[in-house]
């Protein structure tokens, strides 16, 4: 048994010639998964409109919601991405997808300087911004119907995901459950594991957010600053100089303890999570997810295969974990 009480191996099992979790990764962003996506969601029928949400603070963030017409909806699900993706990232599409089917109205949330946003906030995004992501969670909320409202995320998304659960009931946010793929729990390990792995995903990571970077310096060249030089530093150097000049963290320490939820950090959770990882993820360290210390609500599930947020199950590239998160999203509003 996993933390929490989990089944330790949910009914996925991909074709042997999936199982490389390198594979499994790779096609994950890969242009025909981004097709299939825009596909799954254009059969759904829904209309998709967008809307900027207050962060607090003078802060915008900006998503896109999605309702069937002539339904009415049985619940709400707020969907959150990764690092560098943004709200119309294939698994974003496909999970939509997978709730609108179920009766859902789903929210896309694009995190600050994601998803051609740069434009809606001076200030870098980090992930240590969880506060503006409740404020928008809130306003989600409050925008539409009342309705259980429930929250998916995927790789820091997922970290996201399970900071927004611990926050919910002092912030006033009816959160119904949440579920996490491949969640960022530590960090810090999680930079060691990247700086030490195959070197071409810490280089796909760097050159997304050296660009990211440029389109915020051509925006806010006063306020961002920094030179080209800066530009070409490593990832650990260009968080070091993102945590001296963007936060008042002070170190890159406790930036990264300050969005950390491993450890008995989830133990307070008052909203039911569950969570799936990859036993072959080659970004996220999988001890971390035994070593966790959840309450009886929260449950982890580990499966042999899936790569970093793949879980890929077939030559059609469809997606176990889409799927997943669907079907224990769904749960929490026919219990």
């Amino acid at each position: 048994m996993t933390p929490g009480g989990g089944p330790l191996a949910p009914a996925y099992a991909p074709p042997r010639w999936l199982r490389s979790p390198h594979l499994q990764t790779v096609l994950a962003t890969s242009p025909w998964r981004r097709r299939l996506g825009a596909e799954a969601l254009a059969r759904t029928g829904a209309v998709t409109t967008e809307h900027l949400l207050d962060g607090g603070d003078g802060v915008r963030l900006h998503g896109l919601h999605s309702v069937v017409p002539g339904t009415e909806p049985r619940g709400l699900a707020l969907l959150l991405h990764g690092w560098e993706g943004s709200a119309e990232s294939s698994y974003m599409r496909l999970t939509a997808a997978q709730l609108l089917a179920r009766g859902f109205e789903v929210f896309r949330l694009n995190f600050r300087d994601h998803g051609d946003t740069h434009h809606l906030n001076p200030d870098i995004f980090h992930s240590c911004r969880i506060e503006e992501v409740v404020h928008a969670a809130r306003d989600v909320a409050t925008r539409f119907a009342p309705r259980p409202m429930v929250v998916a995320g995927y790789s820091l998304g997922g970290n996201f995901a399970l900071r927004l659960a611990l926050r919910a009931p002092a912030a006033g946010l009816p959160l119904a459950r949440v579920a996490a793929v491949c969640p960022v729990l530590d960090p810090a390990r999680t930079m060691h594991r990247m700086e030490h792995g195959l070197w071409f995903y810490m280089r796909y990571f760097e050159r997304k957010w050296r660009s990211s970077l440029l389109r915020k310096r051509a925006l806010f060249p006063e306020q961002v600053g920094f030179d080209d030089a800066t530009l070409r530093l490593g990832m650990r150097e260009l968080t070091e100089w993102l945590v001296q000049r963007h936060t008042d963290l002070g170190s890159i320490d406790n930036y990264f303890d300050g969005y950390s939820v491993a450890g008995d950090r989830l133990q307070a959770l008052q909203v039911p999570a569950h969570i799936l990882m990859a036993a072959d993820d080659p970004v996220i360290p999988l001890d971390e997810f035994h070593a966790l210390a959840l309450p009886e609500l929260a449950r982890v599930e580990i499966v042999p295969w899936g790569g970093h947020c793949g879980f890929l199950e077939d030559a059609r590239f469809g997606g176990y974990a889409e799927r997943w998160a669907a079907e224990r999203l769904a749960a929490a509003v026919s219990e």
